[in-house]
């Protein structure tokens, strides 16, 4: 994979501005957001320019206890070949847990939250990501990401657990250094010490993110400014490779072209300060972060392992979406922040995909779904997710206003089907609402 240069996030809100943008070399675009079949009229003109496209994932959930699920494989390769990728990223994270390792409802968590840096955690990692890797008809690069708690009795750094993770696996890093400044603000990891035990060969691109800080916890937003201290971060990293490719991601709040140009910008400033500081002799050295033990660590039982790490994410899961009591060892503070957090971005999410349902339901909508989700886990994807909060209103009787809830009705009836699926509480609900339906028509 050659040199990928200066990128920029594609979204749809933006995409006159990234076309008309000098200087972008290549874009990456959420994944699971196109169809190979249909790709969008921006995208095709980038490409057919020359601009690179690459995939970036967030739903494979490599760092759960489960092996990847086959048909989100498949989904993801078949995006990487539409779009001509020189390679397709995802996360180390995990986004559901619960099911057959653990003889429980399984959950999702609807967002990316940190895997605990240990040695099952890593032992099923590696697996997961050889998996992967054998099914993808590209290089894969993993992504560090941001968290707001951490695991009680990590074994390994974060530096540690992405160098062994790579000298195992072989695969690339995609690293974020956003999500540096957001670990060393909400769990005090030094991003220096994570650059220098990285195997900075392995570095496929370079990600940059702004955010904002509350209460003493940095949220990482995708939605502000990108933050002098991340700026330092990508120069201190310069100093110590060339990245292949930097690219600024902005997800929400949208500024003016003429802002996202200038980040760029800034963002192009800083990594050309580091490579100068490395030209002086002032840059820091890197250093081998392997933590070695290789050949023992694949002897270590993969059955028991992925076992143990089942029965402790869907504790943690639980405890963050279904209100189950915090596993002990955590921070009770920390893990209120992030199921608040998981829940706001649920509400957000669903009222993207139903953009209908807000709506309908006008300034409750926000209350509404707040409620509904602190009593029901995801479990389903978030289309699922608006189908189940519209039959949940529908069964008690809202909204109040009988044209605002005959509507509600319609909707819902349209997009479950004449014959849906769903078993259990949505099945009882899709009766309801038929008969209701059907009653309020006579």
């Amino acid at each position: 994979m050659g040199r990928l240069g200066t990128g920029i996030g594609w979204r749809p809100e933006i995409a006159d501005a990234v076309e008309r943008m000098p200087g972008v070399d290549w874009v990456e675009v959420v994944a699971e957001n196109i169809c190979p079949g249909h790709l969008p009229a921006s995208l095709v003109r980038l490409r057919e320019r020359g601009v690179s496209v690459v995939p970036h994932g967030v739903s494979l959930g490599l760092g759960g206890a489960d092996r990847p699920d086959a048909v989100r494989l498949t989904a993801l390769a078949e995006r990487a070949e539409a779009l001509g990728a020189p390679l397709v990223t995802e996360h180390i994270a995990f986004v559901r847990a619960g099911g057959p390792l653990t003889a429980s409802p399984g959950l999702e968590a609807g967002h990316l939250l940190p895997v605990p840096r240990t040695r099952d955690a890593l032992d099923v990692l590696c697996e997961n990501v050889r998996i992967a890797q054998d099914a993808l008809p590209v290089p894969l690069a993993l992504e560090n990401i941001a968290a707001l708690f951490s695991w009680p009795g990590e074994e390994l750094t974060e530096g540690q657990f992405l160098s062994e993770l790579v000298e195992r696996t072989g695969v690339r890093l995609l690293i974020d250094v956003a999500n540096l400044h957001t670990n060393h603000v909400n769990r005090g990891d030094d991003p220096a010490r994570a650059l220098a035990a990285l195997p900075v060969e392995a570095i496929a691109y370079v990600h940059v993110a702004g955010g904002f800080e509350r209460d003493g916890v940095w949220h990482d937003s995708h939605a502000h400014p990108v933050p002098r201290p991340v700026l330092d971060i990508l120069t201190d990293l310069a100093s110590r490779t060339a990245p292949p490719g930097v690219l600024l991601e902005r997800d929400e709040n949208f500024p003016e072209p003429a802002e996202l140009e200038r980040e760029v910008a800034m963002i192009g400033e800083a990594v050309r300060a580091g490579r100068e500081r490395a030209r002086q002799g002032t840059g820091a050295v890197a250093v081998g972060g392997a933590a070695g033990g290789g050949v023992a660590l694949l002897a270590r039982p993969a059955v028991a392992s992925r076992e143990r790490l089942a029965v402790a994410q869907a504790a943690v899961l639980s405890s963050l979406v279904a209100g189950t009591p915090v596993p002990e060892g955590f921070d009770r503070v920390r893990m209120g922040v992030q199921a608040r957090t998981l829940a706001a971005k649920r509400a957000d999410v669903v009222a993207k995909v139903a953009p209908e349902l807000p709506v309908l339901l006008g300034e409750g909508y926000r209350a509404a779904f707040l409620e509904y989700a602190r009593e029901r886990p995801m479990g389903g994807g978030y289309r699922r997710d608006a189908l189940d909060f519209a039959g949940h209103l529908l069964e008690t009787g809202r909204p109040e206003d009988a044209g605002a809830r005959r509507k509600l009705r319609e909707w819902w009836l349209d997009r479950a089907g004449p014959a849906p699926r769903p078993r259990g509480r949505v099945a009882r609900v899709a009766r309801v609402t038929r008969r209701v339906l059907l009653r309020d028509r006579v």
